[in-house]
Parts: structure tokens; sequence; C-alpha cells
């Protein structure tokens, strides 16, 4: 099992328009894709020095080869939504996770 992840740091001025938009929308549309069986959201609870709130979005994917079909398939499209939508107003990156063991 993969987890893709996405750490985003939100400017405080367009944070709630983010999270509902992530909530009601974003994260929905990703799990329609099929490429992923769950989603988890949570909030980093650290102060950045840059300001703002950073949150991490974990997408549970199977195996590898899903994944790489994701990113061929929607990524730039979500990334392009993304942007149009808060340009200037996030940073993130993004983490493949493997699964090594759960307990």
């Amino acid at each position: 099992m993969y987890i893709y992840n996405i750490t985003t740091n939100i400017d405080e001025t367009a944070q709630e328009k983010w999270l509902t938009w992530m909530q009601e929308t974003h994260i929905p549309k990703m799990l329609a894709t099929g490429k992923f069986t769950a989603a988890k959201m949570c909030k980093v609870l650290i102060e950045e020095e840059m300001g703002g709130h950073t949150y991490s979005v974990q997408y549970t994917t199977p195996n590898k080869e899903t994944l790489e079909q994701y990113y061929k398939e929607y990524e730039a499209k979500f990334q392009q939504e993304t942007m149009s939508l808060f340009a200037g107003l996030l940073v993130d990156f993004k983490t493949e996770l493997q699964v090594v063991s759960e307990y």
C-alpha cells in the first residue's frame, strides 16, 4: 500500500475558502478518480515562520502502478485547478510513502 501525501501551507486570508474547497470539492474529486481508496486530512500543529496554516492530506492507493496512473491521467489537471483558485496563496510539496507495516 502507498500513501500520496500533499503538505500545504495556505495563507491565513484564504484558509477558510481553501478548507471548504478541499473538503467539499477537491478531495471528493480525487477519490472519484478511482485511484485512491481513502483520504485523511490533518492539520500540522507547528507554527510556520512564513505564517499561514499547514495541512497534510494523505491519499491511500493500493500500489505504485495505480499512483503512476493517477500522475499520468489526472495530476496536471488537478494542479491547474488548484493554482487557478489559489495562486500565490499556498505552497505545497508532495511525498510518496510506502506502508511497511500496520498495527
